[in-house]
This record gives C-alpha cells, sequence and structure tokens, in this order.
C-alpha cells in the first residue's frame, strides 16, 4: 500500500509486556523528528492505511462479522452516551463551551479504567490503566471544553491499542470502523452539539472539518470505484439525505450541512474543492496526504500524544 506503515499483522499481536501508563514525548518543535521516526508513528499510520484499504468499496450497511469485544466496546461507548443524557448543559452567559461538560469529563475520569477492563480479556487487565488513557483523551479537552482531530486519533490510538493486546483480531476490521468508529462519532456529535464545544486549532473555514478527520478518509475509501456517485456529489444535499446511511463521508457531510448556514463552498471550502477532483481514489489518496501534513506533522496537536509500552517514542526497529 503506498507510503505505507507497519503491516497488519504486527499490530494485531499479543503483548507480554510491562505495560506503563503513557506520558507525553513531544515538547518542543525539535521533538517531531522523534515522533516521525517512532515506532508509534509506524503503527498509527498502519492502522489507519489497512482499515483505509479493509472499507474499500463496502457499505456501512454490508454483512460482516462483530466479536463480543466490538459487542463490549458498543456497550462502552453506550455508557458514555447515557452520561450525557444524565449530564444535562448548566445556564451560563456563554454561549460555547457548557460548564457541564466538565461534570460528564469527571465521571470518565473516575471509571476509565473500570470501563476498558471490562472490554479487555481477563489475562491483558494489566494493560488497562495504559489503554485508559487514550480513551479519555479520545473526548476532548476539560479545561478548554474543545475537541479536534487530537483527540480523534487518540480514539483510534485506543482501538490500536486493543488490536495489539489482542483484544481485536485482524477479522473484527470492518466492526472496527462501521459499528465502533460510527457509534464514537455519534457520541462525539452529541457532546459537541450538548456542550457547544470549541473546535480544537481548529482553521475555520480553511480546515476540512471543526472536528473531525479520518472518516473523511475512511469514508471515501467506502466510494472507491462506486458506479454512479462521484466525488461532486457530495454537495447535493438529496445524494447526502437519500445515501448517508450507507456512507460515513455522507454522514460527515449531514453533520456539516445541520451546524452551519449559508453556501457550502463559503463556510466547507476544503470540502468544496474536494468536490472537483475526479476520482475517489484520488480524494482518498490526497485526504491522507493532507492528513499527515495537517494533523501528523503539525507540532499543536502532536505535543498532547501520549507515549507508553503500546504506542512507543522509541525509533522503528530497522
Amino acid at each position: 500500500y503506498p507510503e505505507s506503515g507497519e503491516p497488519m499483522d504486527t499490530i494485531f499481536m499479543s503483548l507480554r509486556g510491562n505495560f506503563m501508563v503513557p506520558k507525553k514525548e513531544i515538547s518542543m518543535f525539535p521533538d517531531m523528528g522523534k515522533w516521525k521516526r517512532s515506532q508509534a508513528y509506524a503503527d498509527y499510520m498502519g492502522f489507519i492505511l489497512t482499515l483505509n484499504e479493509g472499507v474499500k468499496g463496502k457499505k456501512l450497511t454490508c454483512e460482516y462479522k462483530v466479536s463480543e469485544t466490538i459487542e463490549k466496546l458498543l456497550a462502552l461507548l453506550g455508557t458514555l452516551d447515557r452520561w450525557i443524557d444524565e449530564t444535562p448543559p448548566e445556564d451560563q452567559p456563554s454561549r460555547f463551551g457548557n460548564k457541564a461538560y466538565r461534570t460528564w469529563y469527571a465521571k470518565l475520569d473516575q471509571e476509565a479504567e473500570g470501563l476498558v477492563a471490562a472490554v479487555i480479556p481477563e489475562d491483558k487487565v494489566a494493560a488497562a490503566p495504559e489503554i485508559a488513557v487514550y480513551l479519555k483523551e479520545a473526548v476532548g479537552n476539560s479545561t478548554r471544553i474543545d475537541y479536534g482531530t487530537g483527540h480523534e486519533a487518540a480514539f483510534a490510538i485506543f482501538l490500536c491499542c486493543l488490536c495489539k493486546i489482542g483484544a481485536l483480531r485482524v477479522d473484527d476490521q470492518l466492526a472496527i470502523i462501521f459499528k465502533v468508529f460510527d457509534r464514537y462519532l455519534v457520541v462525539m456529535r452529541k457532546l459537541q452539539k450538548t456542550y457547544r464545544m470549541e473546535p480544537a486549532g481548529s482553521q475555520g473555514v480553511w480546515g476540512l472539518d471543526d472536528f473531525q478527520f479520518l472518516p473523511f478518509i475512511w469514508g471515501s475509501s467506502q466510494f472507491v470505484d462506486h458506479p454512479t456517485l462521484e466525488p461532486k456529489h457530495f454537495v447535493d444535499e438529496k445524494v447526502v439525505n437519500e445515501n448517508h446511511h450507507d456512507y460515513m463521508f455522507l454522514e460527515c457531510i449531514k453533520f456539516i450541512n445541520e451546524m452551519k448556514t449559508g453556501p457550502f463552498a463559503e463556510h466547507s471550502n476544503q470540502l468544496w474543492n474536494i468536490s472537483a477532483v475526479p476520482t475517489w481514489s484520488k480524494v482518498n489518496q490526497g485526504l491522507i496526504r493532507m492528513y499527515k501534513a495537517e494533523c501528523l506533522e503539525k507540532f499543536p496537536v502532536i505535543q498532547h500524544f501520549k507515549f507508553g509500552s503500546l504506542i512507543s517514542i522509541q525509533p522503528v526497529k530497522p
């Protein structure tokens, strides 16, 4: 696969190791080289690209295996969703950043290890404190009450860790995106709406999207070689409303259409430009390049990443 990271079989493997609580390793701009050369970067990109390959040409509604671990992850996300209902927004003068989010987050902070321990096999429960850190990082920042692509990446890392300890397997690939990641997006949209979260590090109209990036990558892969729908069609609201149940990309566009007013070309300029690209495979390759440049190579995003035994800052072994 072009510019791939590690082959998947090295990611889906059981580790017997000394787990550790992940910590920040990228504190200054020159540390970025350490990140680019790290095992973590290779594993992360390998994970993203393998899943990208796995969903190629497939609908959200297609048939796939749903394992016990996948069911447990859906239950975990259901719990986070229920907590939102139990924590209504507070009355406050400022429109954005509702402080009730902090109450919601405090509950996750307290319960995260237990939630993760319930998902992973009993013999791997020692990994729960390490993996729980990524779950807590995946839902936004409780000080700033914001959410962005770094938080989204933490959720992908959380899933990658579950693969590394063998809780998720190669044949879970479709369910990882179509069930778990899709449900995660629903919960994140609900958080963003309920607590009016600020976009973290958003470039506004010049960014791809205020909050997410990965569903555009995987979502464009779903469309590769589609017989009728071309990139130009996703700016047509009728197409979006008729097909969003099958395609993650269109679910994202639908959410943008609900949240923003005015001409699409003005509020989502980058996506508008992408709609002019002739083929979905070109869109997909372009988004992967953009993701590396705009997210994975940006110090303000990567400085918040945490590294442990599963997602290691050590250089890739030659």
